[in-house]
């Protein structure tokens, strides 16, 4: 056993929560280590975020050559899992020299709390001890795996579904959520013959039926069936596939398929060996650890972010919090402030939300006005043949004031920060009317939904 210098900052959990915590205490002049227990990046880089967006371009780029050239080769799905681990290893690398370059101690191994300020690091049969001041929480989550289908065999998580070395020729995917979509198009894209059950009304529960009708109609022409209302009940495996059967109202259904991926949520790792009970650190429901806004627990020294703590489970979340939690550690004032916390969808086409949709705002009683256009006469969409979707944008009826927005369509995911900072900003809808957007380009689509909507707010002041 080797006794470790006590830090002011012990980190556990390397991912985009707990790199960019452990990066942003040592700037502030903390002395500070991080534990990880799997490799440099975590989950985000490893098996969710990077890999997944990398397979995702790579069978858009299958797709288009296909259209054009029918001679396309079998081993290009071996090619495009190649480049994802490129992807993948670079990202590591980057993640591993930010913390070298910011002081960062490293450590591998499974993090177990000894007493309230000591963590006994085990790797195999060797451990370390390390004492802290403070310990930020960043173990992230997991998937949840279905009694009906436990994980094994032919039955994938995200996590198995991204590393799959033959192009399976078909596979029912178990959730419509945004990463059954994903993966589903993506493997569709590359020739899967893909079926997607999922147990709500929708696919993509959460977006309002009008983005998700663009992304069912491309589903369709990708070759994906979609079975919505349900449920999956048992599984049997064999030797070249397997027979999943569920239920849609009272009727008894099967499909088959050489694979099947889960894809029903994801649970945060708060249990195991962690042992947080031994610190007095109690877990609320579902796993997940209560905080203040600074992202402080019960336990004052001890911080929680990204997907143990409340809120959507996305990267970008957990790392905003790893800021506040280190510059809280460090004695500054910052605080949480969710007013804008943009959501993604890399589908086909992409979708992206930020605050208030327009039906949040009845809910909430806000009198409110949306302003729409869409891609379908842009130029650069016309020039992409990208001509699908919309811009969304809902304003408080009064003031014009910016209360959140909605895209599909190309480009979503890199759209929908600019809406984000004009919600931060509380920016107006002429604000962003008066904006002049350079032509011929996808943001011309935000500011014309812009103007659309200042030109109801003008209507209803007459009126």
């Amino acid at each position: 056993m080797i006794q470790l210098e006590s830090v002011d900052t012990l980190v556990i959990g390397s991912g985009p929560g707990g790199y960019v915590a452990a990066q942003r205490s040592a700037q502030l002049g903390m002395k500070t280590a991080v534990v990880e227990r799997s490799q440099v990046g975590g989950v985000c880089t490893h098996v969710g975020c990077i890999p997944s967006k990398a397979l995702i371009a790579e069978s858009h780029r299958f797709q288009t050559h296909r259209q054009w050239n029918s001679a396309v080769g079998a081993a290009t799905f071996d090619e495009a899992q190649s480049f994802k681990q490129a992807v993948v290893n670079k990202q590591s690398g980057g993640v591993q020299f930010l913390l070298k370059t910011a002081g960062v101690t490293f450590l591998q191994g499974d993090a177990s709390f000894i007493d309230a300020h000591t963590v006994a690091v085990k790797q195999q049969d060797t451990e370390q001890r390390i004492s802290f001041k403070n310990v930020i929480l960043a173990t992230g989550s997991r998937p949840i795996e279905l009694a009906a289908l436990p994980y094994g065999g032919r039955i994938l998580s995200s996590t198995e579904a991204l590393s799959l070395s033959k192009l399976p020729e078909s596979l029912v995917v178990v959730g419509g959520g945004y990463i059954g979509i994903e993966l589903g198009q993506m493997y569709a894209k590359f020739g899967t013959k893909v079926t997607i059950l999922e147990g709500g009304e929708q696919v993509l529960p959460g977006f309002e039926a009008d983005l998700v009708a663009p992304v069912v109609r491309q589903l369709s022409k990708d070759g994906v069936t979609v079975i919505t209302d349900a449920k999956a009940a048992k599984v049997e495996q064999d030797a070249d596939g397997l027979t999943l059967h569920y239920t849609k109202g009272q009727e008894q259904h099967s499909v088959r398929a050489e694979y099947a991926l889960v894809t029903v949520g994801r649970r945060p790792n708060t249990d195991g060996e962690l042992g947080l009970e031994r610190i007095g650190l109690q877990v609320a429901a579902r796993g997940l650890i209560e905080t203040d806004e600074q992202c402080r627990t019960q336990v004052p020294h001890v911080y929680a972010i990204g997907d143990i703590r409340t809120g959507p489970a996305l990267a970008h979340k957990a790392s905003y919090e790893a800021k506040v939690a280190a510059e809280a550690i460090a004695g500054k004032p910052s605080i949480i402030d969710y007013k804008a916390i943009p959501l993604v969808v890399f589908s086909e086409p992409e979708l992206s939300s930020v605050g208030l949709t327009e039906t949040e705002s009845k809910e909430k009683g806000i009198p409110a006005i949306t302003g729409k256009s869409t891609f379908g006469i842009n130029g650069r969409a016309l020039a992409l043949k990208e001509t699908e979707g919309f811009v969304k944008i809902v304003a408080d009826q009064s003031s014009g004031v910016i209360l959140g927005a909605q895209i599909v369509g190309v480009e979503a995911s890199s759209l929908i920060s600019e809406l984000a900072l004009a919600i931060e900003m509380g920016a107006t809808v002429e604000d962003m009317a008066m904006t002049i957007h350079p032509h011929p380009t996808l943001g011309e689509v935000m500011m014309e939904a812009a103007e659309n909507a200042v030109r109801k707010m003008t209507i209803n002041h007459k009126n």
